[in-house]
């Protein structure tokens, strides 16, 4: 079955599709057979309308509407060009997880999310039937509806031979992990990856850059440990998994509370003059994206070590900071630290993929998050439970027998 899935994650950085030949539905034995993927950028305008919608920012039902419908625009042109691109023009199912602009959150509880990129868009440009909606059914389960990557990366990890403990992780805006070990099984976000890095470099050249390009400004600071000692001392880190976060704690502003202070201060590897911005301290921005970026590898380290895992295999976008997988490196040490290349999925495509495998299970009637041992998901959900709804394409709806739940996952070439 040919599967397109389409993902934009929490940096707004673009709409991922990936195109896929699945199969083994009925057996529990599945196979992902890439066809190809690429991620398509939003048009100027739309990102900054969807950035702009973020939390803190106010927005009113008008602006979430017509995102919906812009967005899903958007997102049906990509997903029609990889079809033409990688499947000859011809597929099965589309499944859009959209743009996520609010996870509802209370402490360690989940109530719902919203997702935009109307479905409706892709299905009168595609013709295919879609499934869209992806998280919500988990939510309502009881689940955190977040990683979803937990049941591509345990299917993966279940799939390796010979069996050891090993984590995936996944770094776009909030970094997630899979854990399969003696230890305990476990998927669920450990916090910021990119996107306090990156709200930092955008507030300091008003949008100029909007990331820590190769990581140059974080190899030419110094981590400031009163910092970050600060930072660590965020509650999340120290809630019980299942748990999820997103950008409405990690927000734009969050490092206001810290009343820091980038204005004036010269920064190796900005190609534009900082401007004035309103924090006060004595660090330059090169030192607070250091700061950051230990964060971040110190957060997914303190994460992983009760599992006591051998092997972590890293994607996202973060994979291709130099700086933070050095640092990653040194704090997951003894662990060896890989990408998700060696399992056969791109590191930039996995999510894309994820999408289409979520998908296709949805199709055939398959939870899409698998339980643990006491029964509950992987999100915490009280039983897993078919993800998603599906949007009828142009020809009549036609499903197929429920399949079994799967067991393992083989990335074929």
């Amino acid at each position: 079955m040919i599967v397109v899935g389409c993902i934009s994650g929490t940096s707004v950085d673009g709409i991922d599709v990936a195109v896929a030949d699945l199969a083994g539905a009925d057996s529990g034995q599945l196979t992902l057979r890439p066809l190809g993927a690429r991620t398509y950028s939003w048009s100027s305008s739309t990102r900054a309308s969807l950035l702009a919608l973020l939390p803190p920012s106010p927005t009113s039902a008008a602006d979430v509407c017509r995102l919906d419908v812009l967005a899903g625009r958007e997102i049906a042109a990509a997903v029609q060009s990889a079809i033409d691109e990688f499947a000859s023009g011809s597929a099965d199912l589309v499944v859009s997880h959209g743009q996520t602009v609010f996870h509802w959150v209370e402490g360690d509880i989940a109530h719902g999310g919203l997702q935009l990129g109307q479905p409706a868009e892709i299905v009168e440009r595609t013709g295919l039937p879609v499934v869209s909606d992806i998280r919500s059914r988990d939510i309502a389960a009881g689940g955190q509806g977040a990683p979803l990557a937990g049941t591509l990366d345990t299917l993966l990890l279940h799939g390796i031979s010979p069996p050891a403990s090993r984590a995936l992780l996944n770094l776009g805006g909030i970094a997630n992990v899979t854990v399969a070990s003696p230890h305990g099984s476990a998927a669920f976000d450990t916090g910021p990856a990119n996107c306090l890095i990156d709200a930092a470099v955008s507030a300091a050249t008003s949008g100029a850059q909007s990331y820590d390009a190769g990581g140059r400004l974080a190899a030419s600071g110094h981590v400031d440990q009163v910092l970050l000692e600060r930072l660590l001392a965020e509650p999340y880190y120290a809630l019980p998994a299942p748990k999820s976060t997103g950008r409405e704690l990690f927000r734009a502003d969050y490092l206001a509370a810290f009343d820091l202070d980038v204005r004036g201060l010269e920064a190796p590897g900005l190609d534009t003059p900082l401007v004035p911005h309103g924090y006060s301290t004595r660090e330059g921005l090169a030192d607070l994206v250091a700061t950051l970026t230990e964060l971040t590898a110190v957060t997914v380290a303190n994460a992983l070590a009760p599992y006591d895992v051998t092997e972590v295999h890293a994607s996202g976008g973060g994979v291709r900071n130099p700086v933070l997988m050095d640092r990653l490196a040194v704090h997951l040490a003894p662990a060896r630290l890989a990408t998700s290349d060696e399992l056969g999925l791109p590191t930039d495509d996995k999510e894309g993929y994820l999408m289409a495998l979520i998908g296709y299970l949805t199709w055939h009637g398959i939870p899409g998050v698998l339980a643990g041992a006491d029964g509950r998901t992987l999100t915490g959900a009280r039983t897993p439970r078919v993800l998603g709804r599906i949007s009828p394409g142009d020809k009549p709806l036609r499903l197929p027998e429920p399949g079994v739940t799967p067991r393992s996952l083989r990335v074929v070439n």
